[in-house]
Parts: structure tokens; sequence; C-alpha cells
């Protein structure tokens, strides 16, 4: 009964959100959907449903609502000599090194792809990393390294590395097998607390077939054909990372037809409680462009922390068809 009054009431909902369905989930259904741990966290006393407010969805190339720098505006400097030798006679010190930056990139199963950084001279830095639309924050080690696995978005993938001084490397490879997977990007920035959740071939909250941060499989299961998998980049340790989750699953190799039911959702923390939270999708079907769509959403305010607030209908659930 309390989940049909939950449709009931998302559906009520959908043309105040101008097409996307918004619940807020109270404890009880937290619990049920979560476990106990999440529903442990306090909540708001009614444990209401939430009426719609103060969204946006807009679709556009590459805007991003959340002020993030793109290739287009990140100027990367290149790689200067070693030094520049003094003049004659001269009893000026040479100009120190300039730093040494080398990014490799090397596809991996299930269209992904391995990238690596050394820069030696910027340990522990904080650096961004662009690839067709998609940017996370992340820190070098204190060797100045740095090894991260992204889903690949374009079979000639690019990747900018780039850190705040203007210095970065730039590193490519081809992922042919791009073309037999989906792809569906969320990315925000901060402690805005959105989710990507996959449940694939109708199965509920919880079930195997529920994919999300909480039990993301890992690339075997896309590689067997038996389901898809979720990724997370970005560093949560740095201040106000920007954070991308992916999901992606095998359509070319999938063991079965029926739909993946795709949905956003933000949990009422007290980091976002009565603040705008802003975030970006961006959903790559076979060969079409990337197509993305900007969120921006009112979040209730603090005696709703630890309810749940559920987009059903932003992102388009993927038809997955056998072969």
């Amino acid at each position: 009964m309390r989940r049909t009054k939950e449709i009931l009431t998302a559906v009520g909902t959908l043309a105040c959100a101008v097409g996307i369905g918004f619940v807020m989930q109270s404890s009880d259904t937290a619990q049920q959907r979560y476990g106990a741990a999440e529903a442990a966290r306090p909540v708001a006393d009614n444990g209401a449903l939430l009426d719609v407010e103060g969204i946006i969805l807009t679709s556009a190339a590459l805007d991003s609502p959340i002020a993030l720098p793109t290739p287009d505006n990140q100027v990367i400097k290149a790689a200067a000599p070693q030094s520049l030798p003094p003049a004659p006679d001269s009893h000026s010190a040479t100009i120190p090194a300039a730093c040494d930056i080398v990014a490799e990139a090397q596809a991996v199963a299930a269209a992904m792809v391995k990238v690596t950084l050394n820069a030696a001279c910027l340990p522990n830095e904080r650096l961004t990393v662009h690839h067709n639309g998609m940017i996370f924050t992340e820190v070098t080690d204190d060797k100045g390294r740095l090894n991260v696995t992204v889903p690949a978005l374009a079979e000639e993938a690019v990747f900018i590395l780039a850190f705040g001084n203007g210095d970065g490397a730039v590193a490519q490879t081809s992922v042919p097998e791009l073309s037999g997977f989906n792809r569906v990007v969320l990315q925000w920035k901060g402690a805005a607390g959105f989710e990507l959740h996959a449940r694939e071939f109708g199965a509920d909250y919880g079930d195997a077939g529920h994919v999300w941060s909480g039990a993301p499989r890992d690339m075997t299961a896309a590689v067997l054909g038996e389901g898809g998998f979720m990724t997370r980049n970005g560093d949560t340790d740095t201040s106000d990372p920007l954070m991308a989750e992916v999901y992606s699953f095998p359509v070319a190799a999938a063991a079965q037809e029926g739909d993946v039911a795709l949905s956003v959702e933000a949990e009422v923390s007290e980091a976002n409680c009565g603040l705008e939270i802003e975030a970006q999708a961006l959903e790559l079907r076979g060969s079409d462009q990337v197509k993305t769509q900007n969120l921006t959403l009112a979040v209730p305010d603090c005696d709703a922390v630890g309810n749940f607030l559920v987009l059903n209908n932003l992102l388009q659930d993927l038809k997955v068809a056998q072969n």
C-alpha cells in the first residue's frame, strides 16, 4: 500500500516537475531500500511527500550549471626546456627547470581507460580530469603520480589533466569496444548528495539488479553480459570536489532483454538542506552524440534531513534487446 501511495504522489507532481517524477522518501522506505544503517539517520518528523519546486531542466551540448572549467577555457602550458643557458660572462643563476608532466591512456576491458599521470614536481596537488563533457577532481600522490580508470565516452578518447596553475597534459587512446555500451553520467560539485540508480529488468531497490554506489558491481559483470556496473570518479577527501558517477551497460553482450530503470536521487543532509543543488547528466546511447541535461534542485529545509528526493524521469530508461 505504501508503494502505491508513493507512485500516485509521484504521478501527481509530474506536471509541476516538467516531466520529472519527484518523491521524498520517508525513513521507513529508506530502511527498505538502503538497510537499517541508512534508516537510522535522523528524518523529518512527518515523513511527508514533498511537492516539487525550483527545478530547471535544460539541454545543452557543453553548458554546465556548476560553473565547471572546460577544455575550451582551460589553458594547458606546454613543457618548457629544462633550463636556459646563461649569457656569456654572466654570473646570474640559471632559470629553474620546468615541470615535466607526462600522461598516458590505455584502453582496458569494458570500454574503460586506464589514465596515468607522472608530475614529480607537483606532489599532493589537486587537478581536474576532462573527458568529452565529463569532469572530476583528483589529487596526485606524494610522488606526483595519479592512476585512475575512467569510463570512455568517445571511441577516440581524449583526456585533459589540468592543474590549477595552468600546467597539465593530454592523453588519448582508441576504445573501439565502446560501441557495445550505453553510458549514463551524473556529475556534481561538493556535498550535494546526489546518487545515480539503475534497476535492471524489473529489479526493486535492494535486489541483485539494483546497481548504485552502494552495490556497484564491477566490470566483470559487463564483460560476461550479466548486467551493468557503476563507477565513481573524484576525490572526496579534497575540498569541494567535482564528482562523476557513471552507469555502464553492455548492450551488445546483454544476456536478456528488457528495460533498465534509471533515476537520480539526493539525500537531504546537513550539508545540503535548504540549499539549491546542481548537477549535470550526460547520456551516451550507441553511436549517438552525448546528450546533456542540467538540473537545479531546491532541497527542503533541515527538518527533512535523512529523507530522499527521487527524480524518476530525468533520465531515459535503457531499452535492451538481445542480439
